[in-house]
């Protein structure tokens, strides 16, 4: 398991590129048959990829758990959301199988000891893409299609920002310990997500982007909004961003991505926010 420590928003402004590229990043997440796993000392959020092909893998193959968590098990004190940008597939929980497609959210609550990924079709492999965060209480495993997400659209085309916000881990759809995680689909012909920008100091966040076209890139603005840097990324590949930096992109085309937070508080409302204008 990769582990990432916490950077200083005064040390950053001295970063190369390659080295925001690797304190960052998470470059490549779907691996045929093993879990990718991320481990951030930012609020100690786990960014997660599993891609079954031809076996069922289950969510801790590869990871010392012990030795990484110091629990018995990878849920043990921790909870976890996940979606499915792939074909069809299957998530069994504690022997409860939940049939996910594309799109499709599945909260997992904290003490769920045994978590099993499988594709229904080998050919078109299921990709589960997942972030966990430590909890200290228990809710309820819920599975979240699309279709049933809270949606909430924003941004106009004269902005280039007309997107539709999915709300699956939200306090408006379901409690949660501290996890909260949704999903932007930009329209076509805007590209900006995010804006205005802003940081929020109780909570870090996590940035998926996917349905990025082959030859297309978006360009994930960080820092300190009186002195930013940007990280150029391709399709399925996430970004951390600690709770001092803002968190906002523009592509090349229009995009999808999947935003996952942890912290303090579940209130939304609860940003800094910084003028485009005052942004450097």
């Amino acid at each position: 398991m990769d582990i990432r420590y916490s950077c200083n928003q005064r040390d950053f402004k001295r970063y190369t590129t390659a080295e925001t590229r690797a304190e960052f990043l998470i470059e490549k997440l779907f691996v045929p048959d093993e879990v990718t796993a991320v481990y951030s000392h930012v609020d100690r959020m786990v960014t997660l990829g599993v891609m079954p092909v031809g076996d069922a893998v289950p969510i801790d193959k590869g990871i010392d758990v012990w030795h990484n968590f110091g629990t018995h098990y990878f849920l043990e004190r921790r909870e976890c959301g996940l979606f499915n940008v792939g074909g069809a597939g299957t998530v069994t929980v504690d022997g409860v199988a939940y049939d996910l497609g594309y799109k499709d959210c599945l909260y997992i609550t904290r003490g769920a000891k045994e978590v099993v990924f499988a594709s229904e079709h080998p050919a078109q492999p299921a990709k589960f893409y997942i972030v966990s965060a430590p909890a200290h209480c228990s809710y309820e495993t819920r599975l979240i299609r699309i279709a049933d997400a809270a949606k909430k659209p924003c941004g106009s085309p004269e902005t280039s920002n007309q997107r539709v916000i999915n709300q699956f881990i939200h306090p408006d759809v379901l409690k949660t310990c501290q996890l909260s995680m949704g999903m932007t689909v930009l329209e076509s012909g805007s590209v900006w997500n995010t804006m205005p920008a802003h940081t929020h100091e109780r909570r870090m966040e996590v940035y998926f982007y996917f349905e990025v076209p082959e030859d297309q890139v978006v360009f994930h603005f960080m820092g300190e909004g009186d002195e930013t840097r940007h990280i150029v990324m391709t399709n399925e590949q996430a970004v951390i961003s600690p709770s001092w930096s803002i968190h906002a992109g523009a592509g090349t085309s229009n995009y999808t991505f999947i935003w996952a937070m942890g912290g303090e508080n579940q209130a939304f409302d609860d940003m800094d926010g910084i003028a485009t204008t005052d942004l450097k």
